[in-house]
């Protein structure tokens, strides 16, 4: 277990969440726990363990200034937050496929053969997929770290709001990126929360499920 985390109370983490836009903005993070809550957040499964994900930590002041006018009506999390965490999905994550596979095989978690077999399918799989179906891929499984990163932060004694409001045409050539291969998924404040957050409701499971 981590040593950095103060909770290990799994309904708390889970059914406590809420979306905080309000932080103590003298609050920072240190880049040891940051990277520390990522490497817990992409345990996260993804379509055969291409691990799509990509993460944009912003937290200088000037850093923060070049994304404010990129996120709308999100302008407090970004003043207010230790960090925004941009999340986006790389259409070519297959890659780095090579490079995970042989991971796999160096720590004994999968014989090399076995590896070999993989990588004759996937990677020409990948290669084949049109632009939407990778976008989807990536999305998909960039989603679940996202969701998981979340947890982990409570884990660590902080919260988050999940930013879906932003300019997607933008973001990854603001931060340097090659927006035809990093496609953004994501953005996630996340800090100390000095408000409580509010309440909210859901459906009913009898009202949103179908037993076939």
């Amino acid at each position: 277990m981590s040593k950095e985390v103060v909770n290990n109370n799994f309904s708390e983490i889970t059914f406590g969440r809420k979306s905080i836009r309000d932080y103590n903005q003298t609050f920072k993070i240190s880049h040891e726990e940051m990277l520390e809550m990522i490497q817990e957040a992409t345990t996260a499964p993804s379509s055969v363990n291409m691990q799509p994900w990509r993460f944009v930590v912003v937290e200088s002041e000037e850093q923060k200034a070049k994304l404010k006018p990129l996120i709308r009506f999100n302008t407090n999390q970004n003043d207010t937050s230790s960090a925004m965490i941009l999340i986006f999905g790389d259409m070519k994550c297959y890659e780095l496929g090579e490079e995970i596979y042989n991971q796999a095989v160096r720590e004994g978690k999968m014989p090399a053969e076995t590896k070999d077999q993989q990588l004759e399918l996937i990677i020409p799989y990948y290669k084949s997929f049109t632009k939407q179906k990778m976008n989807d891929v990536v999305k998909i499984d960039s989603s679940l770290a996202a969701m998981q990163l979340m947890l982990v932060a409570r884990s660590h004694g902080y919260d988050t709001n999940p930013i879906g409001g932003f300019e997607d045409d933008l973001l990854a050539e603001t931060f340097g990126l090659d927006k035809e291969r990093y496609v953004p998924v994501l953005i996630l404040s996340i800090g100390k929360a000095k408000e409580v957050g509010h309440q909210s409701v859901r459906l009913a499971a009898e009202k949103i499920t179908d037993f076939k």
